[in-house]
């Protein structure tokens, strides 16, 4: 009877080790699957990039698709950025654009024109997921919303006119928000944040070089005239006076910030006697003319500018030839590291 109690026993045992290891079997193995589709959920999350980003423009926040199709851009700020990058144009604004530009010399790049009469068909018919409009083309914005409805339409203008308060701080945050903005767009966010440090360090090292006594003065030359870059706001060198502290040479009244100076006799700009001399030559930027006379012949080869501190030493720092179709953050750089290494001498 024992024996017979004690094999009974036994065997309600095994059953019960059976269905425990039955039970915790599956079990592990459901939990285990759990955890393994868990981390590869995960994986994929991380790794998986943003198709759209919000960045804020001259008019407010826009979605815009990351790394878009047939792109348009109208901003002569962001020429130099994009070809450096390597991003396709559908079409661009060619007659005001440098004639090195990679994109001029593209064929397959459709030609807008210019700003005072564009051809703003061209951009709807090439169905751009992307416009960027920008300077020149600024005040084109609205017309060109509603011809593309189904675009993002950003604008990356920002104000360095008479008009604006801290021109030289607009100048310095509009180049460096604008890279940061196309980083984002063109999944170009280290080379972008490369473009802002360089920028940053071009103009430390321009600041550094200026003795802070030296009286500058700021012109643009254009057939043969030579116009006045009013302190302040006058185009390309005028925010630089907020920017590095410059004395200005001369300064008048109601000056502007048009494309060509504002009209100064020769006469007067030898009697202000700059130490320093910036100039912008506007001719090599546009003119398609072959007798065009070069800014600096056009001062080396007048009379009433010879005594002048600035001529008779040297003293003169000339931007890019492209710099009037071409204010890029790497044109800027270019002019700052310049000024910084012919300043210090």
């Amino acid at each position: 009877m024992e024996k017979t109690r004690f094999l009974k026993l036994i065997g309600i045992l095994a059953v019960l080790t059976f269905i425990l290891v039955a039970c915790s079997g599956p079990s592990k193995e459901i939990s285990s699957g759990t955890s393994q589709e868990s981390k590869s959920t995960e994986t994929n999350e991380s790794s998986a990039k943003p198709t759209t980003v919000e960045i804020t423009d001259a008019h407010g926040t826009v979605t815009v698709p990351v790394n878009p199709k047939n792109v348009i851009t109208l901003d002569s700020r962001a020429f130099e950025t994009l070809a450096d990058w390597n991003i396709k144009l559908a079409a661009a604004p060619k007659d005001v654009m440098p004639k090195e530009s990679p994109y001029v010399k593209d064929e397959a790049v459709q030609n807008i024109g210019n700003h005072r009469e564009p051809n703003l068909e061209i951009i709807a018919a090439a169905n751009p997921e992307l416009v960027i409009v920008g300077q020149r083309f600024a005040n084109h914005y609205e017309s060109i919303k509603k011809l593309v409805p189904n675009a993002a339409v950003i604008d990356l203008n920002f104000d360095v006119s008479e008009k604006a308060d801290k021109p030289g701080e607009n100048l310095v945050k509009g180049l460096k928000d604008s890279t940061i903005i196309l980083g984002q767009i063109f999944d170009k966010n280290e080379e972008a944040k490369q473009l802002v440090a360089d920028f940053d360090k071009s103009i430390e090292d321009a600041k550094s070089a200026y003795n802070g006594t030296a009286t500058v003065m700021g012109v643009e030359v254009s057939g043969g005239n030579i116009g006045f870059s009013a302190p302040r706001f006058g185009r390309v060198w005028g925010p630089m006076f907020e920017m590095f502290g410059w004395k200005p040479a001369l300064e008048i009244e109601n000056a502007t910030s048009g494309h060509k100076g504002d009209e100064i006799s020769v006469e007067a700009i030898a009697k202000s006697n700059p130490d320093w001399i910036f100039v912008l030559d506007r001719d090599a930027a546009v003119s398609s003319e072959s007798d065009a006379v070069p800014a600096k012949d056009v001062i080396n080869n007048s009379p009433a500018l010879q005594k002048v501190t600035a001529v008779s030493k040297g003293q003169i720092v000339y931007a890019p030839n492209d710099t009037y179709t071409n204010e890029s953050i790497q044109t800027f750089i270019e002019i700052f590291k310049n000024m910084a290494s012919t300043l210090a001498k």
